[in-house]
C-alpha cells in the first residue's frame, strides 16, 4: 500500500513511484541473499553435491575420501566468507542507492541559497519534492530582489532628502543673517524675510520628521490598541484639524456619514491612516475642488470609508504600487507634496492590523481610497 506524506498544511505529497523504486531494490538485494544461502545449500548441505564436490578433491589428489573431505572444509569457509563480502558490497551499494535521492534534495537545498537562475531538477520519483524546491527557490529569489530594491529605493530617498535639506536651511540661514545684519530695514522688507525663514523652517521641520518617520518604520513594529470609537466625530475632526492644509489649495472637504456610526479599533492608528489618506488626496487634487468623504455600513459588521477626490488620473500600474514602502507617486522629489513615500504603506499596514483593506481606485480624473474595516471585536 503506498504511504502519502502530509505537510502541516494538509497538502498531500505521493511518493509512491520512491517507494516502488526502492521496494524493487529491496527484493533484489533479498533474492541474492536467498540465492547465496540456496548454493551453500545444494553444494555443501545436500548429500550429493557435498559428496560430488568430496570425491572429485580425493580422486584429483588422489587421497581419501575423509581426508578430502578435510581438506573441502577451509575452502568452504573461504567460500562463505567471499559470500559474506559479497553481500556486504551489495548492501553498501543498496544503501546508497536509496540515499541518492536524499542526497540529491541534500545538495538541492544548498542550490536554493546559491544566486543563479538553474532550475533544481532531481528525479521523476521525487517530483513533488523538485517542484517545492523549485518554487521556494524562486520566493527566495523574489524576496532577495524585492528586499534589494526597498533598500536601494531608501538609499535613494534618505540621499534625496538630505540634498533637499540644504536648500531650505540654506535659505533659513541666509534671511537671518539679513535680518541680523540690517538694523534699519524695513517693517515690511523684515516681515517678508521673516515669513520667508519661517515658511523655511516649516519645510526643514517636515523634511526632519520624515527622516525619523523612515528609522521608526524600520525599527518599530506597529502595535494596536482597539477600544470604541466614534468614528463619525473622528472624521469631523479629522477635516477641522486639516482645514489649513485642504485651504492652501483652494480645496474643501464634504463629509457624508451616519452620526451614529462606531467602530471598534485603535483610534490613534485609524486617525493616522485617515490624515495621510485626506493629505495624500488634497496634495493631488485639482486646485479649488471638493473632497468627498463617505463612511458607511457595507455589511452586517463591516464598515467602507471613501476619501474621492479629482485630479489626474492614476495609471494602473501605479495604483498597485502606491501603497509599497517608499514609493512616491510625484516623481519630482523637490516638490512640496513629496512626502516619503511611507504614508500608504504604513496606512495599509495599519488597515491590515485592523483585519480590513485598502485599494485605490482612478478613472476619468476621479481617484478613490476605500477603507474596508470591521466595525465591532467581534470581527477582529
Amino acid at each position: 500500500m503506498a504511504i502519502k506524506l502530509k505537510s502541516k498544511n494538509n497538502n498531500e505529497f505521493d511518493y509512491t513511484r520512491l517507494q516502488i523504486k526502492i521496494l524493487f531494490a529491496l527484493i533484489g538485494v533479498l533474492a541474492a541473499f536467498l540465492l547465496a544461502i540456496a548454493l551453500m545449500y545444494f553444494f555443501h548441505w545436500s548429500s550429493i553435491g557435498g559428496r560430488w564436490i568430496t570425491q572429485i578433491a580425493a580422486d584429483f589428489l588422489q587421497v581419501g575420501f575423509f581426508v578430502a573431505q578435510n581438506i573441502y572444509q577451509p575452502f568452504f569457509i573461504l567460500l562463505i566468507l567471499l559470500i559474506c563480502v559479497g553481500l556486504f558490497f551489495i548492501i553498501r551499494a543498496f544503501l546508497r542507492y536509496v540515499t541518492k535521492p536524499l542526497c540529491d534534495v541534500e545538495q538541492s537545498l544548498g542550490m536554493i541559497l546559491i544566486d543563479n537562475s538553474e532550475e533544481i531538477r532531481l528525479s521523476e520519483e521525487l517530483t513533488a519534492i523538485t517542484q517545492r524546491l523549485n518554487a521556494m527557490k524562486q520566493t527566495l529569489e523574489r524576496r532577495k530582489l524585492e528586499a534589494q530594491s526597498a533598500e536601494q529605493r531608501k538609499n535613494e530617498l534618505v540621499m534625496y532628502l538630505a540634498h533637499d535639506i540644504r536648500t531650505p536651511l540654506t535659505s533659513v540661514i541666509g534671511y537671518l543673517n539679513l535680518l541680523e545684519e540690517v538694523e534699519n530695514m524695513p517693517p515690511e522688507q523684515k516681515k517678508k524675510y521673516t515669513h520667508i525663514a519661517l515658511d523655511k523652517a516649516y519645510r526643514l521641520e517636515k523634511m526632519i520628521n520624515e527622516f525619523f518617520e523612515i528609522t521608526r518604520y524600520n525599527l518599530q513594529q506597529i502595535k494596536i490598541e482597539k477600544a470604541d470609537i466614534d468614528l463619525y466625530y473622528m472624521l469631523v475632526q479629522l477635516t477641522d484639524e486639516l482645514l489649513p492644509v485642504l485651504s492652501s489649495h483652494g480645496n474643501t472637504a464634504v463629509l457624508h456619514a451616519d452620526v451614529e456610526l462606531k467602530l471598534y479599533g485603535d483610534a490613534e492608528k485609524l486617525g493616522r491612516v485617515f490624515t495621510n489618506v485626506l493629505k495624500n488626496a488634497a496634495a493631488y487634487s485639482y486646485p479649488n475642488t471638493v473632497i468627498q468623504i463617505t463612511a458607511q455600513k457595507s455589511g452586517s459588521n463591516t464598515v467602507t470609508i471613501t476619501f474621492q477626490n479629482k485630479g489626474d488620473t492614476i495609471p494602473p500600474e501605479k495604483c498597485n504600487a502606491i501603497f509599497e514602502k517608499f514609493y512616491r507617486l510625484d516623481e519630482a522629489r523637490t516638490s512640496d507634496t513629496g512626502g516619503a513615500g511611507l504614508g500608504l504603506a504604513i496606512a495599509k499596514e495599519i488597515i491590515i492590523l485592523h483585519g480590513g483593506s485598502i485599494t485605490v481606485e482612478s478613472r476619468e480624473h476621479i481617484t478613490s481610497f476605500i477603507i474596508t474595516l470591521p466595525l465591532n471585536h467581534t470581527a477582529s
